[in-house]
């Protein structure tokens, strides 16, 4: 259980003649209060459309209502029904007749309650009367008074004193308005004459202003001899008057006035020469507050008191004499309550009960007392009901004397009422609490739970729990409601409480129920951020409550203090904790305030946002004279940063001669500097702009300055960036960068260009050119020269030029280099050197060398004649370098040449050398076939490029392990006849995986291997081996034919799609007679035979192909098992390119394609693969595979006939 003084025990106060009021729940009968009323007097104004009068009260039962007007019943018309009190509304129209003064009643079954007078006044249009005003005639120096009588009307009331033109009449000591409106004349100047002096009067509440009739004020002098001359041309002064009042008239008057109300005593005098005020008061210095205005002719006290009252004298004073006014001031007081309205009371039956109405004011109140809005009166031969001037005393007061009793006071100042409630009754308490109220809380914080009761006698009340029972005591304060406190709340608070009411008539009880929750709290709150303005901004805010509150739970965003609206199309979006501003402007930046809020709690917490933005315009911007001509300040204030420093200012210029209307920029400035010092170009009128720029971006420009118009001067640089260019040997071409056309800075620009050459020469060569470049002609080829360029215009020259050098045009090189040396350093590589050529001979700048070489032949073919021509440029001062790229064991024959811009000098002397031999390529193909149970024949095609003399082959074959592809034996066989292309081996293993490896031998060594493999275990498979890779199957080439000429055989066949990016290797066998002597090796039926057993062996064979991509190759053609004959493969590759087929064109994927091979049949010359030379050596290397080797070169059919031909371009048209 809590510890005592942690709860506290509120109880209901009693509620006796002593009490300082009477607060009785409305579910008790009670006679009526009134809680609301319209407070007099009411001012009707022209304009108001309604009149409302206002009279509500709270009673039970509720109250009825009745009115009076000027003590007569008065029942209002049209009465609206929107009010369910005693309000009623008086339209616009007749509002002059209810004009009066008002009382409310209210009443029900226990008592009548009534208002104070209400007084509504209806004022007329405020208007002056019509009158004829006859001209006021005085003579100079008697004083004039001009009256104006201003109409009543709504106050506040200004008067004002002008001329028809509506010029204020000049006031001063002499002439003044006074508080009555009246225009007061000490003495009349001739001036003062005039025809239209009118009094105008504003009533601004009701916006109306008045005019008096125009009054006339003629002024005259005596002239000598008392005659008088209305001329007033005589300048003689008035005759002196003694001072006498004009208001207040007589010599003593009395002032009355409320207190708290501002004091005026206005004295206005008469008299020549115009007098002086002053004020005292008899018998006491003037209060500090005392102010004097109208030229001291008005004292004014602010907020009179009782000490305020007494004698006044004002005296007017001037060098005739003085008169003096006594003022007695009297304050008085309207009716005031001294302690406070008298209380209502609720007593028991037997008691006595005193009513005290204590009053104040001057002259004293006249108290009158009335019951239920009935005049009551002492009645002495009453003992219970007494009336005593300012008490009413109820002697054993019984329920019948319970009434709504009314003290009213008044003097001649006003009135003061007070409706007192008597209620005299013996009640047993009555809890006003519904039973079982539920009450919330969270921990930590304080929560009372009510128990409103009523009684007579007033109850005495108690708390306890309800599982105990036991009294909750505690310290214990008083309370218009029976209620108990309970401080922190924890969680073991929760529970039934019960509140027990007795009095001596009985007693009641409630329960109360209490739920101490968990309380609200953010856990995660929104952090300081900095956001660009445009962007949207996002801040993020998570709570924690207890559960039970879900349904009332929700976020609430504040900016600045001040909630955050959602409205439709509002930048403003809010989602579970997530305030999102879209298009955020510097407007949105401030501290914004996450709510989590329940129906019981609420926490907070705080993120500041700060918006980033461009900075502001800079303004005023204000040129300065520095005295240094064409030197100015520019200075300007900065705009605002937007929460992000200046890093630099940007000073723009626009000059109104050469490019009007363009900004561009002249100078920068440091962010923390608002001035800038700027030298200036001639002859040009600028204005100029600033912009700042920060980590967000650059602001808006200002405005532009005004303009500045600057002098002319001579040119501040000469050119820049001198060129030289020599398209000719005999002159030299100067170019240059010119000056901008703001560098003018005067007229008549031009440019002195002079030379001469470095060295030799003293006198420099001049010319006056306007454009941008000169051509000095007859000059010496490739000299030295020394340039100079001064700008000059029509104020002068320009700095004194920097001179700069430069060479005078080129030609092309006349001498050779010279000792030029070959090393060879191995089959492919050349190392050489050689003397430069002399310096002079270059005739201009060294470009570098050339080295040149020419293959003449190759020593596989001595007799063939190459003319295969390389080079390559070395860039710069060189005497050496390394040739790659050359072909081993060939003849060559080397140049060097020097070369410049112009072009290439002479050659050297040729140098011959020799290269080595070197290893050959790989075997062009290798297959593997006529597999038997101990033996496989290879057969080979020769390396294309044999790189020397053939000395033969190394072959290796090694048997495979199937299972783990591991080598089990190996061996290797030297084939020492060069011309050999198959090979069979014997003695293998039956049924067992070989790989072979056949690599081709010179003098140098051995060349790189061609592998291949299979197997021993099926003598009749005759399909090709991959060299690389597995055999793969391929589909068998369609529609094989061949035409045989005297001089060419055309083989054609047409291939699948699938086979469009395939190469084909073609076998042939050479079936001529092995003698080289036969007759019949050049007869033509001899040829067709041949090329019949070709096609014949084609249709047997299987097609082999490879897919370039993969980069295998397939090949294969078993020999025919009955001699030894030779096979010669060729690679086939399309050539639809270079021999279109119109057919073809229009296939699509599944159609095939035709493909045709031609190889021309010539005489002996033709030498076969198998023979000494191949394809290769009759080409240069790099047009090895072009098509037009195979038409016009030699080559193609050796001595025997045999045929292979190879094509190099790989075309799918249509397929």
């Amino acid at each position: 259980m809590r510890s005592v003084g942690s709860m506290q025990l509120v109880l209901l106060v009693a509620l006796t003649s002593t009490a300082t009021g009477l607060h009785i729940p409305l579910e008790v009968e009670q006679p009526p209060a009134i809680i609301t009323l319209t407070s007099g007097p009411i001012i009707a104004l022209p304009f108001d459309k309604t009149i409302t009068i206002r009279c509500e009260a709270r009673g039970n039962p509720p109250p009825e209502y009745r009115w009076t007007k000027d003590g007569e019943e008065f029942v209002p018309p049209n009465i609206t029904t929107d009010h369910t009190d005693g309000t009623f509304v008086l339209l616009d129209k007749h509002l002059v007749t209810f004009q009066g003064k008002y009382r409310c009643y209210a009443s029900n079954k226990l008592g009548t309650a009534m208002t104070d007078e209400i007084e509504l006044r209806v004022p007329s249009v405020p208007k002056f009367p019509k009158e004829v005003n006859v001209p006021i005639v005085v003579k100079e120096g008697e004083p004039i008074t001009l009256e104006c009588n201003p109409p009543e009307g709504v106050a506040p009331r200004q008067i004002y004193w002008m001329t028809l033109d509506l010029m204020h009449i000049d006031q001063d000591e002499r002439v003044s308005m006074g508080a009555d409106g009246n225009l007061y004349f000490s003495n009349a100047l001739q001036k003062d004459s005039r025809k239209d002096y009118c009094c105008f009067v504003a009533f601004n509440k009701i916006r109306i202003i008045v005019q008096k009739t125009a009054m006339a004020v003629m002024v005259t002098n005596l002239k000598h001899g008392n005659e008088s001359d209305d001329g007033g041309n005589s300048t003689e002064a008035p005759p002196a008057r003694i001072p006498s009042m004009l208001l207040p008239s007589g010599v003593q008057t009395e002032k009355v006035l409320l207190m708290g109300e501002n004091l005026q005593l206005e004295c206005i005098s008469q008299g020549y020469p115009t007098p002086t005020m002053s004020w005292i008061k008899m018998g006491d210095k003037l209060p500090l507050r005392t102010q004097f205005n109208n030229f001291g002719k008005l004292l004014s006290i602010s907020s009179v008191d009782e000490s305020d009252s007494g004698k006044y004298m004002c005296k007017a004073h001037n060098s005739e004499g003085e008169a003096v006014h006594y003022i007695d001031v009297i304050v008085e007081d309207r009716p005031k309550w001294v302690t406070g309205p008298p209380q209502g009371q609720l007593t028991v039956i037997g008691t006595d009960v005193h009513i005290k109405c204590s009053v104040s004011g001057k002259p004293t109140p006249d108290i009158t007392w009335r019951r239920n809005g009935e005049l009551f009166s002492d009645d002495p031969r009453s003992s219970s009901k007494r009336v005593l001037d300012d008490t009413v005393v109820l002697h054993n007061a019984r329920a019948e004397d319970s009434a709504v009793y009314q003290c009213e006071a008044s003097n001649r100042h006003g009135s003061v009422l007070a409706n007192i409630n008597i209620m005299v009754m013996n009640e047993a308490p009555r809890i006003l609490t519904r039973d079982f109220q539920e009450y919330g809380v969270v921990v930590g914080r304080d929560i009372v739970m009510n128990c409103s009761v009523f009684g007579s006698p007033p109850p005495t009340i108690s708390w306890a729990r309800n599982e105990t029972l036991e009294p909750i005591e505690g310290e214990q304060f008083l309370s218009p409601t029976g209620s108990l406190k309970i401080t922190s709340a924890e969680k073991n608070d929760s529970g039934n409480y019960v509140c027990v009411a007795s009095n001596r008539e009985g007693k009641s009880s409630v329960i109360a129920v209490l739920d101490v929750k968990d309380p609200t709290k953010i856990a995660y709150p929104p952090q300081d951020m900095e956001i660009i303005s445009g962007t949207t901004a996002q801040l993020m805010c998570q709570a924690e409550f207890d559960e039970s509150l879900r349904g009332t739970f929700m976020f609430a965003w504040k900016k600045d203090g001040e909630e955050i609206p959602l409205e439709e199309h509002s930048r403003y979006f809010m989602n579970d904790g997530m305030l999102q501003i879209m298009s955020v402007n510097m407007s949105d930046q401030g501290i914004y305030t996450c709510i989590a809020r329940t129906s019981l709690d609420e926490d907070n917490a705080t993120a500041l946002l700060t918006v980033l933005d461009v900075p502001d315009v800079p303004r005023n911007v204000v040129i300065s004279e520095m005295g240094i001509p064409r030197n100015v300040q520019l200075a300007w204030i900065p705009g605002s940063d937007h929460n992000s420093s200046v890093i630099e200012f940007i000073v723009e210029y626009e000059e109104s001669q050469w490019e009007p209307g363009r900004w561009k920029e002249l100078q920068k400035v440091p962010g923390n500097q608002a001035t800038a010092t700027l030298a200036l170009q001639g002859h040009l009128n600028y204005q100029f702009r600033v912009y700042a720029v920060n980590g967000v971006g650059p602001g808006p420009p200002s405005e532009p300055s005004e303009r500045y118009r600057t002098p002319p001067a001579a040119p501040e640089r000469n050119p820049e960036n001198i060129k030289i260019q020599d398209h000719r040997p005999d002159q030299m071409d100067i170019g240059w960068e010119p000056l901008l056309p703001i560098e003018h800075n005067a007229p008549g620009l031009e440019y002195k260009v002079s030379y001469r050459k470095l060295g030799v020469e003293d006198v420099w060569k001049e010319h006056l050119v306007k454009r941008q470049s000169f051509v000095a002609t007859n000059t010496s080829t490739f000299i030295l020269y020394e340039i100079k360029i001064q700008s000059r215009n029509s104020h002068g020259w320009g700095p004194e030029p920097k001179v700069v050098t430069g060479y005078s045009g080129e030609d092309v090189p006349t001498a050779a280099p010279r000792d030029v040396a070959v090393e060879v350093i191995n089959t492919t590589v050349l190392r050489v050197s050689w003397t430069p050529a002399p310096p002079a001979t270059v005739r201009g700048h060294l470009g570098g060398y050339d080295v040149l070489w020419l293959r003449k032949r190759s020593w596989l073919n001595p007799d063939k004649i190459l003319d295969e021509r390389r080079s390559l440029s070395f860039p710069g001062k060189k005497n050496h370098t390394m040739v790659p790229g050359l072909i081993p064991f060939s003849e060559y024959r080397l140049t060097v040449n020097v070369f410049n811009k112009k072009g290439n000098g002479p050659n050297s002397d040729p140098v011959t050398f020799n290269t080595p031999e070197g290893v050959p390529e790989q075997v062009h193909i290798l297959t593997a076939s006529n597999a038997q149970k101990d033996s496989i024949l290879l057969v080979w095609g020769p390396p294309l490029e044999k790189n020397g003399v053939l000395t033969g082959y190394l072959l290796q074959h090694h048997l495979i392990n199937e299972t783990t592809l591991e080598v089990v034996d190996s061996q290797e066989t030297n084939i020492t006849t060069p011309d050999t292309t198959q090979w069979q081996l014997q003695g293998l293993k039956e049924g067992r995986l070989y790989r072979f490896l056949l690599r081709a031998c010179t003098q140098a060594g051995c060349g790189p291997p061609m592998a291949q493999e299979s197997s021993t275990d099926n003598p009749a498979h005759l399909s090709p081996a991959p060299a690389v890779a597995p055999v793969q199957s391929m589909p068998a080439l369609l529609n094989i034919s061949s035409y045989v000429s005297d001089t060419f055989a055309k083989i054609s066949w047409t291939a699948r799609a699938e086979q469009q990016d395939s190469e084909l290797y073609v076998a042939y066998m050479n079936n001529r007679a092995k003698s080289q002597r036969s007759k019949f090796s050049t007869e033509g039926w001899f040829i067709g035979t041949v090329c019949a057993l070709a096609f014949l062996t084609l249709v047997t064979l299987m097609a082999c192909f490879v897919q370039r991509k993969r980069g295998g190759k397939y090949a294969g053609t078993p020999p025919p098992t009955q001699r030894q004959d030779v096979f010669f493969m060729g690679k086939v590759k399309e050539k639809e390119d270079l021999h279109p087929d119109v057919e073809s064109q229009g296939m699509n994927d599944d159609t095939f394609c035709e493909y045709s091979e031609e190889k021309p049949l010539k005489g002996s010359s033709l030498r076969s693969l198998a023979g000494d030379d191949a394809l290769g050596d009759s080409v240069s290397r790099d047009s090895r595979d072009s098509p037009g080797d195979y038409t016009d070169s030699e080559g193609e059919f050796n001595e025997d006939g045999s045929f292979i031909g190879e094509y190099s371009a790989r075309t799918r048209r249509g397929c």
